[in-house]
């Protein structure tokens, strides 16, 4: 069982973190300081299914890249980095409308590239989908030409 060490932030216009998409996920992360893990539960609706019943391929890379990425959080919540490469497993369908917790932890640390990782895990511990991730510091100006300066001032930690 991971535990709620404490909540990582959440932006307006996110897909999955947006409080303000109407057609996000609207995640939410939590640190786990002991395990050195970040965690989300989540439940993906039906309308994001490929097959009846099943999340969409590219919902689930979505949910791994964003989790794997936000294990950088963990000690600070402005270590925001771009992925370079993303390299999935799909072992099994990861079901719509049923609860799921996506996982991410770091597996080498450094300040201008990282290697993450992450999965999701169904009620019973099995696992639908993993991934391993190299991130980057994005280049000098990244954030400033895409209106994150505007932005900022929503990323932070919401109540449930």
């Amino acid at each position: 069982m991971l535990e709620k060490s404490s909540k990582q932030p959440n932006s307006r216009s996110c897909f999955l973190c947006g409080r303000a998409n109407s057609i996000g996920l609207k995640m939410s992360w939590y640190n786990d300081i002991k395990a050195q893990k970040v965690w989300s539960e989540l439940v993906v609706p039906e309308q994001f299914n490929s097959y009846p019943g099943v999340v969409h391929g590219g919902v689930v890379a979505a949910i791994l890249d964003e989790t794997s990425g936000r294990a950088l959080l963990l000690g600070d919540d402005d270590m925001l980095m771009v992925t370079a490469r993303l390299e999935l497993k799909y072992r099994r369908p990861t079901p719509t409308n049923q609860p799921i917790t996506a996982v991410g932890w770091i597996v080498k640390g450094g300040n201008g590239r990282a290697r993450v990782a992450g999965e999701i895990r169904l009620a019973d511990g099995t696992v639908t989908a993993e991934c391993q991730a190299t991130v980057i510091k994005p280049p000098a100006g990244f954030f400033e030409s895409r209106g994150w300066q505007e932005e900022k001032p929503f990323w932070k930690v919401y109540d449930d």
